[in-house]
């Protein structure tokens, strides 16, 4: 061990380090000069390359300190056999003669740093500069692992709650359809039968009245139903959303067209994400665009489903966009990633909004 003069701290973990190295006199400056420097390490020496690449193979070390020219092989050589393990040490050389293209080469190829044996006073900082390189490169891959593991648990997170609210709008759906809505339909009989058989204007009158309230809530449940999940998604994509489009403009009076094939066949899952966008997109249209008219494009070429809508409203501000509880347009973009697709949102003050959503198709 090489360790600071006076140092008894045995929190101090040493540096494990592989000299590479056929010079005994250039091993022991070397080892001098990082003592002197008050470097805490143990140096492994050897001048074989099979005990080299052993070596590596049996420890973890911390560096790797090599000479570039030596008996039979370079430097060069034993970073190519050593860059192959997982966990690889940074390489800085330490060579007497070495020129600044091999040097260049050396860099290029992913060897840390390059030191000549004229200048080794400068050997600690250039040794503690590679392991601070290396410990931020490991960092950062660290972080974009878990990054890309926190994406992916988000994504499927996400897929799970998608699927989770469409099961559970269906059963709401039949739910309604079968209990609640069967039950307001027998009422209403009833009712109608007392209002042709009452003789007492009071009672006809209450029974009319009844019969107005519970209409409403016929058309009331039929509404929520079909919002949760309508029926026509049954009949396919292009049927649902001109469905959609057709509701849309009788409830708003604003003109829409579609454009679409007879007939799109897609797997349940794209059918509902490109349902969801639609519905989510008039909805905005509704809300926010002040538009007369909306254009709504359905296409499946190049294995790709590819749905549009695209409005002549105000359009929407760079800052609307930005806003912190704006889950809207951000929910649409996460729903289309659960089946790989991707949505675009295309808008100018004053000139209308667009929103594609892409699918590829099995």
């Amino acid at each position: 061990m090489i360790a600071p003069n006076g140092s008894d701290n045995p929190a101090q973990k040493p540096l494990l380090l592989l000299h590479l190295e056929d010079s005994t006199a250039d091993q022991r400056l070397a080892q001098i000069t990082l003592r002197k420097a008050g470097i805490i390490c143990n140096i492994s020496c050897t001048d074989n390359l099979q005990d080299f690449i052993k070596l590596l193979q049996e420890q973890s070390f911390d560096l790797v300190l090599a000479d570039y020219h030596l008996l039979g092989f370079t430097a060069l050589d034993a970073w190519a056999h050593a860059r192959k393990l997982t966990q690889c040490p940074p390489f800085v050389l330490l060579s007497g003669a070495i020129g600044e293209t091999a040097a260049v080469d050396a860099i290029r190829q992913g060897i840390a740093d390059y030191l000549l044996k004229d200048d080794i006073a400068r050997l600690p900082h250039v040794l503690l500069r590679a392991l601070e390189v290396h410990e931020a490169r490991l960092a950062k891959e660290q972080a974009m692992q878990n990054l890309e593991r926190s994406e992916r648990q988000l994504a499927e997170l996400t897929e799970h709650l998608q699927q989770s609210i469409e099961q559970e709008r269906a059963a709401i759906s039949r739910e309604i359809h079968d209990d609640i809505g069967g039950s307001l339909t027998s009422v209403k009989f009833d009712l109608s039968w007392i209002d042709r058989n009452a003789t007492a204007p009071e009672v006809q009158e209450h029974a009319r009245s009844a019969l107005e309230m519970l209409q409403h809530a016929l058309g009331a449940s039929q509404r929520i139903m079909m919002n949760l999940r309508p029926p026509v998604l049954d009949q396919g994509l292009v049927a649902a959303v001109q469905w959609l489009a057709e509701n849309f403009e009788r409830r708003t009076g604003i003109v829409v067209r579609v454009d679409a094939p007879a007939h799109i066949a897609v797997p349940p899952e794209v059918q509902v994400v490109a349902y969801r966008t639609a519905q989510e997109a008039l909805t905005n249209v509704s809300k926010y665009a002040q538009a007369t008219a909306v254009h709504i494009d359905m296409s499946n070429a190049e294995g790709h489903l590819t749905l549009e809508v695209r409005d002549n409203g105000c359009g929407i501000a760079p800052e609307q966009r930005r806003k912190p509880k704006a889950f809207g347009l951000r929910g649409l973009a996460e729903r289309a990633r659960t089946v790989d697709g991707w949505l675009d949102v295309s808008s100018q003050v004053g000139k209308g909004t667009s929103i594609i959503v892409s699918i590829p198709l099995p």
